[in-house]
């Protein structure tokens, strides 16, 4: 029994052990300092609820002033950006399960203290005369808890505090200050030193610091430019142009271009302008111009740089495409540029440097031809070196030339073979087919090789072949015929023979008289056809 009331007893603190109370906590705790016009994001926290219920107010019921999102176990409350009315307790109640509430608050504490003082002196100082300094210290809040000290290197010209301030807001605060300066103070630096200290405020920084140094203004003058490697520079040299000119304050300096039509470009803002590679169109007038802000006064220089090299092709180009059809208006254009200008030439490329087509800068084929197609080249030169470009110019057009070659060239006999070739000019190439005439009139097509081979000839292997060559650009096509020629008068016996005829070569022609009966015969797209077999003896 004492053994089964042990182990109840650990299963006991086990379940303790396992299951959390219900706990809250606000993040940061009890107490936060924060900066206007940055952001704060208080975060409620808590532990052992599995359904909480999250709510926020100020212990005075004004306005929160940020946003609320809530979570499954936390609930955050966003200031963004904090301002004034963010000076409050804040408190986060938390009901769990709608059964237990718990409460916990954080004091938000606001101070601002953004930037450094900005110093101004007006008017220009001269030695012995009467010299005004302004210290403007921006935003502050709370401003009672601010001194201001002006000091000259480490002697304090001025101080003063502003205990009697009862400032609800961000103010800029300002210190004036005449003094004599003296030739000795030139050099010296006047320095206005901000302190915000608040007791039991922990932030940073809680002094800021601007100085300036006591000149005598004057300037710019005397400036010049000078040139790394110099004004001549090559193609492809680094170029250093650099802005010399005597003022103080230093003087502001603009680089600028004069471009076409008398505009300008201006390019940085600075002593040096470099360009790490120069090209042709870096050539130009570079102009420097400086001002001091304080005197009011501007200067400048100028410097013509003009960039030397071998030339370059910048447009080679065919108009309306590289790729045409046959008949279209064609332009071959080639421009490049380089100090001195180029001697350009723009020609089709052969092995024969002076064939034709030729011309300086461009090249026109008001109807181009397929002869016209192919590469050209571009050639600029000057006593720096050349430069070469290729471009191809592809002309589409239809099947031209269309030939019928008939082997063996001579009276066939029937049992042998007879090829019959066809050939075409195109671009794209032609496909090439063969058709045969029916007795009905109609074609069959019988192959689609450009050579047509018939093995062990027959009688019923005679007859009108037709050869069409096709691409999308058009047709063409050829005709050749086979017949049967007399046969050989021999004793006792005759040999069949058989001849072709085509509108390319004829093959066995063995008089004048024939040829023309042939022609005159002839009806299929202009190819020679016999309609009637004839007989010729030997």
């Amino acid at each position: 029994r004492n053994v089964k009331v042990e182990k109840a007893a650990k299963l006991v603190c086990a379940f303790h052990f396992v299951v959390k109370a219900f706990e809250m906590e606000i993040i940061p705790a009890e107490r936060i300092v924060a900066q206007i016009g940055e952001t704060l994001i208080l975060t409620c926290n808590t532990t052992g609820c599995a359904s909480p219920n999250f709510s926020w107010r100020t212990q005075m019921d004004s306005p929160l002033g940020g946003k609320v999102s809530n979570h499954r176990t936390h609930s955050t409350l966003t200031m963004n950006p904090v301002s004034i009315v963010n000076s409050h307790s804040y408190l986060c109640t938390v009901v769990c399960d709608n059964r237990e509430k718990k409460e916990k608050s954080v004091e938000v504490e606001l101070y601002s203290f953004p930037s450094d003082p900005i110093i101004e002196i007006s008017p220009s100082l001269v030695a012995g005369e009467p010299a005004t300094v302004i210290c403007k210290i921006p935003d502050v809040y709370p401003s009672e808890h601010l001194e201001v000290l002006l000091k000259k290197d480490e002697h304090v010209l001025h101080k003063k505090y502003f205990l009697e301030d009862d400032s609800t807001n961000t103010e800029t605060k300002i210190v004036a200050y005449t003094f004599h300066p003296k030739a000795e103070d030139i050099g010296k630096e006047i320095a206005c030193v901000a302190r915000l200290s608040i007791a039991d405020m922990d932030f940073e920084p809680k002094e800021r610091i601007s100085s300036q140094k006591l000149n005598a203004n004057f300037g710019p003058q005397n400036t010049v430019i000078t040139t790394s490697p110099g004004n001549l520079p090559m193609k492809g040299d680094s170029l250093n142009l650099t802005c010399v000119t005597q003022s103080n304050p230093p003087a502001q300096i603009v680089w600028s271009k004069y471009l076409a039509k008398e505009s300008i470009q201006h390019l940085i803002k600075n002593n040096v302008l470099s360009i790490p590679h120069v090209h042709f169109n870096d050539s130009g007038l570079y102009i420097c111009e400086v001002i001091n802000l304080v005197t009011n006064k501007t200067d400048k220089a100028t410097v013509d740089i003009i960039i030397q090299g071998a030339p370059v092709i910048t447009k080679l180009s065919i108009e309306p495409s590289t790729t045409v059809k046959e008949g279209e208006n064609v332009s071959i254009q080639c421009s490049a540029e380089s100090n001195p200008p180029p001697k350009i030439i723009l020609r089709r490329k052969s092995d024969n440097a002076n064939m034709g087509p030729y011309s300086a800068r461009s090249i026109l084929f008001p109807s181009v031809m397929f002869q016209n197609g192919g590469d050209y080249e571009c050639v600029a030169e000057n006593k720096f070196g050349n430069s070469k470009s290729e471009i191809t110019l592809n002309v589409k057009y239809g099947p031209k030339n269309t030939m019928i070659t008939v082997i063996p060239a001579a009276a066939l006999k029937e049992g042998e073979t007879v090829t019959m070739k066809c050939t075409s000019s195109g671009n794209p190439a032609p496909v090439i087919s063969w058709k045969k005439k029916k007795a009905t009139g109609e074609s069959e097509k019988i192959s689609k090789n450009a050579t047509l081979t018939i093995q062990n000839l027959k009688s019923q292997d005679l007859g009108l072949y037709e050869c069409e060559a096709y691409n999308q650009f058009g047709k063409e096509e050829k005709a050749v015929k086979l017949y049967v020629q007399a046969g050989l008068e021999e004793p006792e016996q005759m040999i069949p023979l058989i001849i072709a005829f085509s509108s390319v070569a004829a093959v066995a022609v063995p008089a004048v008289a024939i040829l023309i009966y042939v022609s005159r015969q002839a009806k299929i797209n202009g190819s020679y056809s016999l309609v009637k077999a004839l007989r010729l003896k030997v």
